[in-house]
């Protein structure tokens, strides 16, 4: 199994907060590659600077090594995806990593259940 995790649930797992159900903090240990998209580290970044999100970006770089997780890039492929994505979810991150999951292919892991609606490579955490 092959995972991407939306920035929340990138967060929840680094944090190890209780908002990510046991079962999937244990399916993500199990993956066989888990990977964060330098669109989180960019969201976060921006939330950081607009004083929505309180982390150390530097440490949630490191996180992503730490962990035993993938950095997956934003290619030219996963920007031009996004235009054939139907107008179901207008954040433009969230955008972004339902057209990496597509690409991978991966299965998204989120808690934003409206993203489900674009594909079966959406997992909704619960």
């Amino acid at each position: 199994m092959r995972l991407l995790l939306d920035t929340h649930v990138y967060l929840w797992f680094l944090a190890a907060s209780d908002r990510l159900p046991p079962l999937e903090y244990e399916r993500i240990q199990e993956a066989e590659d888990v990977f964060v998209s330098a669109a989180s580290v960019w969201e976060a970044a921006i939330k950081v600077r607009v004083g929505k999100l309180d982390v150390d970006l530097a440490e949630l770089v490191r996180g992503i090594t730490r962990s035993g997780f993938l950095e997956l890039p934003v290619t030219a492929a996963h920007a031009a995806g996004v235009a054939c994505l139907p107008s179901i979810h207008a954040d433009p991150f969230d955008r972004l990593l339902v057209a990496q999951a597509l690409e991978g292919p991966l299965e998204l892991v989120t808690a934003d259940a409206v993203l489900a609606g674009y594909s079966d490579l959406v997992h909704v955490v619960s």
